[in-house]
């Protein structure tokens, strides 16, 4: 036991350091006081051991987790510096930048991220039946409940992945995510992937009968070739139905050498500019490559696998290049490539933490023109 003469409480003391470093403008309190570092380092271990025990405070379940981190109603800020776009059967616009709800493993977590991307201008989150079990639709469900945003956002929802890729298996996976989002629509459900073996106007019919019940607004395929999507839309068109409205495949300015994950397949740019079929690229940032990928830097293996080649260093050269001379980040660069192309491009961002999504935003003001895209991806 130590004893320390006081003369108040210790909250007082710390009260006092932390109000004599912003009065001699030090943004972290001048030794003997904690840092920012020693801080996070004490929160990040306590929240280790509080998961290890399972301990969650009936404040903090999801359900209960109303309020925003400021205590002030949740709205968009002014000016508005969101870019949106239509996608056929959605009554509302959608924003060009899509919050990826796939890493939020606490409500806490997923309420800060979302909450500062729809005050951004941001309305449109994805998410997937696969994603970390049905929790993170589960904690999307609760944030969009909590904050009585159903009418405001737009919701993609994502079923039917290898191997339970078939009409019986969307149709209950549909039900099951919609329990999860706690809606009973999803406004655009993709199909997560593919089954060749099925023949092509037996994924329509369902989802056509997903249409008419009013559990989806519109739908498409992640991961599907351009030759199977023609051909869902030929069945759609000769049969009166509804086709496929978007697709959601890679696209960046990297070029993936190796698919991510088992299945999956980058878009046909071609394709999408004689169609005008609407984009929505994942991994659109080629999953940090432009901001960490370097010939040395190897310690990510699936950065590696994916991203690094000889012809995409040469577009990392040529983003740095472009960045310095337009005075932005190379990742703003990247993002931009995504974003100005000649259809209808969403770009999918994953941030982790706010600084992420706060670097992103940039790239929404970047005009790139047809030459410079040519330039970029080594076509010019």
């Amino acid at each position: 036991e130590i004893t320390v003469p006081a003369e108040t409480v210790s909250f007082a003391y710390e009260a006092d350091v932390v109000g004599r470093a912003v009065l001699a403008g030090q943004q972290q309190a001048a030794a003997p006081a904690m840092t920012w570092d020693d801080t996070l380092g004490n929160i990040q271990t306590l929240d280790a051991w509080r998961t290890a025990i399972g301990l969650t405070y009936n404040a903090e379940k999801p359900e209960n987790y109303q309020h925003t981190v400021t205590r002030r109603p949740l709205a968009v800020k002014q000016p508005v510096t969101m870019k949106y776009a239509a996608v056929a059967g959605i009554e509302k616009p959608v924003s060009r930048l899509v919050m990826g709800c796939d890493n939020q493993r606490t409500i806490a977590h997923a309420s800060i991220m979302f909450d500062d991307f729809f005050e951004r201008g941001g309305n449109c989150f994805d998410t997937a039946y696969v994603y970390g079990g049905g929790l993170q639709e589960k904690l999307l469900g609760h944030w969009i409940k909590n904050r009585g945003l159903r009418n405001e956002v737009v919701v993609i929802a994502k079923g039917a992945h290898t191997p339970q890729c078939d009409p019986v298996s969307l149709t209950r996976q549909l039900n099951e995510s919609l329990d999860r989002l706690q809606t009973d629509h999803a406004d655009i459900y993709f199909m997560h992937r593919d089954n060749t073996d099925i023949p092509v106007g037996e994924f329509v019919d369902v989802l056509n009968e997903q249409l008419r019940a009013g559990k989806i607004r519109a739908f498409g395929g992640s991961n599907w070739t351009t030759a199977r999507i023609a051909a869902a839309n030929r069945y759609a068109k000769r049969k009166g139905l509804t086709g496929f409205a978007a697709v959601s495949n890679n696209f960046s300015l990297a070029r993936m050498v190796q698919a991510v994950w088992p299945g999956c397949i980058s878009a046909d740019v071609a394709w999408h500019k004689k169609t005008q079929i609407p984009l929505f690229a994942w991994s659109s940032q080629a999953r940090g490559f432009f901001v960490v990928g370097a010939p040395n830097n190897t310690a990510d293996k699936s950065l590696v696998e994916c991203w690094y080649s000889d012809d995409n260093f040469q577009r990392q050269a040529r983003v740095r290049e472009l960045a310095a001379q337009r005075g932005v980040s190379p990742l703003n660069i990247a993002l931009a490539y995504v974003l100005n192309q000649a259809f209808p491009a969403f770009a999918l961002i994953g941030p982790r933490q706010l600084s992420e999504t706060r670097t992103a935003w940039p790239a929404l003001d970047i005009e790139l023109s047809p030459k410079e895209r040519k330039w970029l991806n080594l076509e010019a």
